[in-house]
């Protein structure tokens, strides 16, 4: 879950030195980093500089009680994720109560069990990785849509502007980028005859770059047709630059052979060349148009 660069950082926060040291002893044998504090302001200052992964939280401290700790770095979003385990000489129901209300995570009476110490902090220290890693993954597909929505706002302009030789070998160019990133994120199947299979990839792909596309069986189930009436290359430029649908038909020519090397890809219509709609015919090479 953790590697040696990631190392956990625990903070342990109590005013008696002798629990932070018999704390820090429970938990050398494993693979943290540990950074202390001795005050509920020490604590916080620690927070802000340290950014720990979590918060092992004495409750009786003088000046600023752990309740009113956990309740600043619950308060502040960027730390209301980070697991607060409050330990405490209290065992009251309303104690606990307390807690809960500060935005403790969990709790461990004094005095600590080690085995009960380390097993309660590897379970909040899993939800904190977890939580980071989708995070993580919600703001790289953020950031992916965002990009992804730029190029296809702007490709179509920047097509404007060059010759129609240049146009081809930038749309080769984009043709090698796509398959490359196509075979790594689809890991499309060797489906013989599968039409129904290779629609519904080529439609996904254009609506996933911000087109509206749909696929449904052509004539005796021997072809499929995958249409759309929006085009993924936004703006009207697309309108103006038919050479996108040729980047349109070669992403799909890309993903059809994948799937059966004897298919083919036809533009039957094209936003691009003026008509309403785009349709575009997946076939085997030996077979007609009605067949």
């Amino acid at each position: 879950m953790w590697n040696k660069k990631s190392r956990p950082k625990i903070l342990i926060v109590d005013d008696m030195l002798e629990n932070v040291e018999l704390i820090e002893a429970y938990l050398s044998v494993e693979p943290y980093d540990v950074i202390t504090a001795s005050s509920g302001k020490e604590a916080i200052q620690k927070l802000e500089e340290e950014k720990p992964d979590m918060i092992l939280l004495d409750v009786m401290m003088p000046e600023i009680s752990g309740y009113d700790v956990c309740k600043i770095v619950k308060s502040d979003p960027k730390n209301q994720f980070i697991p607060v385990l409050m330990l405490t000489a209290l065992s009251q129901i309303e104690d606990r109560i307390k807690g809960i209300e500060a935005g403790a995570d969990d709790f461990l009476t004094k005095p600590i069990n080690r085995l009960e110490l380390k097993t309660r902090v590897k379970s909040l220290l899993r939800v904190k990785y977890l939580h980071d890693r989708l995070v993580a993954d919600r703001d790289s597909l953020e950031i992916k849509n965002r990009v992804q929505g730029i190029l296809t706002a702007v490709i179509p302009t920047l097509l404007q502007f060059v010759s129609n030789e240049e146009k081809k070998i930038i749309i080769n160019q984009m043709t090698g980028m796509v398959e490359n990133t196509l075979l790594e994120m689809y890991h499309l199947e060797s489906r013989k005859m599968d039409f129904a299979y290779a629609g519904e990839v080529c439609a996904e792909i254009m609506n996933q770059l911000g087109g509206d596309f749909c696929s449904e069986m052509g004539e005796k189930d021997s072809s499929c047709i995958v249409k759309g009436t929006k085009c993924p290359w936004k703006g009207e430029e697309a309108r103006r630059n038919p050479i996108l649908c040729t980047l349109t038909r070669k992403i799909f020519s890309i993903i059809t052979l994948k799937v059966d090397p004897d298919f083919s890809v036809e533009a039957l219509k094209t936003i691009g060349n003026r008509n309403d709609c785009c349709e575009f015919l997946i076939r085997g090479r030996q077979s007609s148009v009605f067949s």
